[in-house]
């Protein structure tokens, strides 16, 4: 039987893998060989390992859309090595920065290719993905892509491809706690600077529309970006992909995986201290300033969020709201994303049109 951690992680967030650029067979064969939790990272690293080592043979054949695919999709495998393995740090920095340098790899050779930029933020800098469409106007409108938890920008490939495809440029953006960030800046529940900083970016680059800006977010980046347009009315649309209205309300029946990551990025010392930061992370005093077009997606099935939150937040904003309410639908609604994928994406390009 396997490890009950092990488990968690294939039942909560398997479909997960696959629509974010797992192949499903390799997610079958990986997850069936790992019997403890401690192997959960090496085991799905050197998976990684064998993606990139297809990406070095194309590249030595200069065949460089294959290469840029991938390392793109090592990069996916390096990020789900990592993603909750805050209990082994060291091996967890090694797959986070595998992850890194193989997206780095990848973005010359994507369609469209991809741009590392760095977003000054608290004197320091948040780094950031941009892509912009092959054909559109000289400016786009742009999408900025919010994390959750345990996601970074390197899961995002299928993500951007649904905005690029319509016209739309896309920012996706390791904030404070995710990703390139979580080792120097704890996560918190106030993006208000964070959503500030993201425009103040936006306004430096001429190749983007920087009056038609919109934002999505998933799972905790579900309650990031609505927390974020609350205090920056220039954001023009916000889609909330299962995020909490109030993350303490949820704290005490997360999984087990997901408790221990909260407290780790939030630089918590322990789980009550993490259950008290959770109050923090709450839309009750700041939905009511959301005034641009909202749209929120969440799966009446979720085992991590109250599909109230959906409710709840829907009530409290002063702006236009669509619900999109999977009646079967996870959390993160990736066992069925296309259902809502292809709704989100159309629905953005609207907006921002």
């Amino acid at each position: 039987m396997a490890d009950p951690l092990v488990q968690s992680a294939i039942d909560n967030w398997g479909p997960r893998f696959v629509t974010n650029g797992v192949d499903v067979a390799d997610f079958a064969r990986i997850t069936a060989s790992i019997e403890r939790w401690s192997d959960w990272c090496s085991t799905w690293s050197t998976a990684g390992d064998d993606h990139r080592e297809l990406a070095q043979t194309s590249l030595a054949h200069e065949e460089f859309l294959s290469a840029g695919a991938h390392f793109a999709q090592a990069a996916v495998y390096f990020h789900f090595a990592k993603f909750l393995f805050v209990d082994y740090p060291e091996q967890m920095q090694q797959a986070h920065q595998q992850a890194i340098d193989c997206l780095d790899r990848a973005l010359p050779h994507l369609r469209p290719p991809g741009e590392r930029v760095a977003i000054p933020f608290e004197g320091t800098t948040l780094a950031a993905i941009l892509r912009k469409p092959l054909t559109t106007p000289q400016t786009p409108p742009v999408v900025v892509l919010i994390p959750g938890l345990d996601s970074t920008k390197e899961e995002f490939r299928t993500t951007e491809q649904l905005f690029l495809d319509r016209g739309l440029a896309t920012l996706s953006v390791d904030g404070p706690g995710q990703g390139e960030a979580e080792y120097a800046i704890p996560a918190r529940g106030d993006w208000s600077g964070v959503g500030a900083a993201i425009l103040a970016f936006v306004d430096t680059r001429r190749d983007l529309d920087t009056d038609h800006v919109g934002v999505w977010g998933v799972s905790l980046g579900g309650y990031y970006a609505p927390r974020l347009v609350s205090a920056n009315p220039r954001y023009r649309a916000c889609i909330a992909l299962s995020g909490p209205y109030h993350l303490a309300d949820d704290f005490d029946h997360l999984p087990e995986l997901t408790k221990r990551a909260f407290m780790a990025r939030t630089g918590s010392s322990s789980l009550q201290a993490a259950r008290a930061c959770a109050e923090t992370f709450s839309l009750i005093d700041t939905a009511p300033a959301i005034a641009c077009p909202l749209l929120i997606i969440f799966g009446a099935k979720d085992r991590l969020f109250s599909p109230d939150a959906a409710k709840r937040l829907a009530a409290s904003v002063t702006g236009p709201v669509d619900q999109l309410i999977l009646e079967h639908g996870n959390h993160g609604c990736s066992n069925l994303s296309y259902r809502h994928r292809y709704v989100a994406a159309d629905w953005m390009r609207a907006k921002l049109s």
